[in-house]
C-alpha cells in the first residue's frame, strides 16, 4: 500500500504541469486499478455515475479532480464517504485519477423538465440582475465546461448540483471559491432547481 501524502494545490499543479502531456502507461494503469477497486462503485468505471447522489466525473478537469481528492484527504472538504476512499492514496494517484476521468467522454443527458430548464437557462446565462445573482456562465463558461480551477458543470446530475448549492449556502462546503457562498445564498428554491435542471442537460 502506498504511503499517503497530504497535498497542497501548488503541489498538484506542479505534478500536472510535468514534462509529459499525458499520463504515462504506468500511471494510466494505476488509475484504472484504483477506479476498478474503489471509484466505480459510486462514479462508474467511466465517470458516468448512475445515481444522482454521486457526481458524474467524465470530462471533468484533471487539476480540479486532483485538488478535490486532496481536499477530501486533508479534511478541507468534508465527506464521511470519500475520506476513507482517498486516505491511502498518494499525490501521484490523485493526478493519475484526474487525468483518467478527464479523458473519459461525457455522455449527453436529457433535461428532466424542459420548462423548468428554460428558467434555469436565463439564470445560467444572465443571472438575476434584480437580486444581484451573477450568471453561472461568467465563471464556468457559456458551455458550462469550466476551467482547471473551476469545475465542468455541463451534464452534471441536477440533484447533485442542487445539493452542492445548498452546501455552499449553509457554509458546509468551504473548500472552493468563496464567491459561491454569496451566489448560493441569493438563489431561491425555484432558481436552484431551475438552473440545476438546465445544467444537467448541457453537453
Amino acid at each position: 500500500m502506498r504511503e499517503p501524502s497530504r497535498l497542497r494545490p501548488l503541489a498538484i499543479a506542479a505534478l500536472l504541469a510535468g514534462p509529459c502531456a499525458s499520463a504515462p502507461a504506468a500511471d494510466a494503469a494505476r488509475a484504472q486499478e484504483i477506479v476498478q477497486g474503489k471509484c466505480f462503485i459510486c462514479h462508474g468505471a467511466d465517470g458516468e455515475s448512475s445515481s444522482p447522489v454521486f457526481p458524474r466525473l467524465a470530462g471533468q478537469h484533471a487539476a480540479y479532480v486532483a485538488r478535490q481528492l486532496a481536499d477530501y484527504q486533508s479534511g478541507r472538504r468534508k465527506s464521511d464517504t470519500m475520506r476513507p476512499m482517498v486516505d491511502d492514496l498518494s499525490a501521484d494517484d490523485f493526478v493519475a485519477l484526474g487525468r483518467y476521468f478527464e479523458s473519459r467522454t461525457p455522455l449527453a443527458h436529457p433535461q428532466p423538465d424542459g420548462e423548468l430548464a428554460q428558467v434555469g437557462r436565463f439564470i445560467f446565462e444572465r443571472g438575476n440582475p434584480y437580486s444581484g445573482i451573477p450568471s453561472c456562465a461568467s465563471c464556468h463558461g457559456r458551455n458550462g465546461h469550466g476551467t482547471d480551477t473551476l469545475p465542468r458543470l455541463a451534464g452534471q446530475h441536477a440533484q447533485y448540483i442542487e445539493s452542492q448549492l445548498k452546501k455552499f449556502n449553509s457554509r458546509e462546503r468551504t473548500n472552493d471559491n468563496a464567491v459561491m457562498h454569496s451566489v448560493a445564498s441569493k438563489l431561491t428554491e425555484l432558481e436552484t432547481k431551475a438552473v440545476s435542471a438546465y445544467i444537467s442537460g448541457m453537453k
